[in-house]
């Protein structure tokens, strides 16, 4: 029968990881004291994960000369196998970049300054066989004092779209550091990608991918050359408006007026109205008013013809009228929108400016 040995150092490391044995193996898969845990965060389009295992304090002295883990020891961050990170993209940690991957996490504790390292072994038992020649990344961070926590935690605190801190937190200390993400090359990088695929069939993706560079305000050129694609595909209101935008944006005025209008030209009732009220919201009252008498004019029998001319009423102090053109879009509208126009009937009965 064949047998199996521990060496002392891996007899030490299991002792070391737990209060007690407790029916530990090495070599079945029996529940162990430092239960296994895994935490994902996204930023972005990235996801990080980190894999650990959780030792308990048990009552246990932790950190510092004779104890647990002493200062300025390699310490496996965790218990049992490598506490792993693993990123599918690039990322920098403390502002050092680090490429995609999965990285083994050991730290060198100090009652000043930490070392955090990320090896490029990933799959060690704990720190025991950790060479120094496989780092991939150290950086030194400083420890902060912490609430007492019992079981070993990694958090991702203060997200933000381009990056986050991650945490160790056990006993009374706790250890951050920065993870920071270059979110827009790396969509920007992806949305090439997806449109090589099925979506560059549709307007859709399109006018997506454009839609997401002008929110972030970045590569606005890309962007207007993706609204083009989206009209090449299919010709609608919502892409001739999103080029409008991105022209806008790049502060080409009279440009951007032909691609409204081209938008405007083919909007449908529904669409006019809701442009209409964005312009209102954004106190652009007399073009706001403009598009009102554009979709009377186009959809004069559409309940919304009657909105609008209630609100042009309104807009005038002429509030009988008002009064009676909302009741005939009221009369004409579906059940989703019965009860909010009703609610405008009522305002105006009461003499209320409904265009505020």
């Amino acid at each position: 029968m064949r047998r199996f040995f521990l060496s002392a150092a891996l007899t030490a490391a299991v002792l070391s990881a737990v209060p007690s044995l407790n029916a530990q193996s090495v070599v079945l898969d029996v529940p162990r004291a430092s239960q296994h845990a895994q935490v994902l965060q996204k930023i972005g389009v990235t996801n990080i994960t980190i894999n650990y295992h959780r030792p308990l304090v048990g009552g246990r002295k932790i950190w510092g000369k004779g104890n647990l883990v002493p200062y300025g020891d390699v310490w496996r961050a965790g218990a049992n196998e490598n506490t792993t990170f693993t990123f599918n993209d690039p990322v920098a940690v403390e502002g050092q970049p680090l490429a995609a991957g999965t990285y083994g996490l050991h730290m060198i504790p100090g009652e000043s300054e930490w070392t955090i390292i990320f090896s490029k072994t990933a799959s060690a038992w704990g720190s025991f066989t950790y060479k120094k020649d496989e780092d991939a990344l150290r950086v030194t961070v400083k420890p902060q004092p912490s609430e007492f926590h019992e079981a070993l935690t990694y958090d991702f605190d203060d997200p933000k779209p381009n990056g986050a801190t991650v945490t160790m937190r056990w006993e009374k200390v706790a250890v951050p550091f920065k993870v920071e993400v270059s979110t827009h090359d790396i969509v920007a990088a992806n949305l090439r990608v997806q449109l090589r695929g099925l979506s560059q069939y549709t307007w859709e993706g399109w006018d997506d991918a454009a839609n997401y560079l002008l929110a972030e305000k970045y590569d606005l050129d890309e962007a207007l050359k993706y609204a083009d694609q989206s009209i090449g595909v299919e010709k609608r209101y919502d892409n001739l408006m999103t080029k409008a935008n991105v022209l806008d944006a790049l502060s080409r005025k009279d440009e951007a007026t032909a691609a409204r209008n081209q938008a405007l030209d083919v909007a449908n009732a529904f669409q006019l109205h809701v442009y209409g009220r964005t312009l209102q919201t954004q106190g652009k009252q007399d073009l706001a008013f403009e598009v009102f008498r554009l979709n009377i004019k186009k959809n004069h029998s559409s309940w919304l013809s009657h909105n609008e001319s209630a609100r042009l009423a309104c807009a005038k102090g002429d509030f009988d009228t008002a009064v009676k053109e909302m009741k005939l879009a009221a009369a004409g509208a579906n059940d989703q929108n019965k009860n909010a126009i009703e609610a405008l009937v009522r305002r105006l009965e009461n003499k209320e400016d409904i265009n505020k």
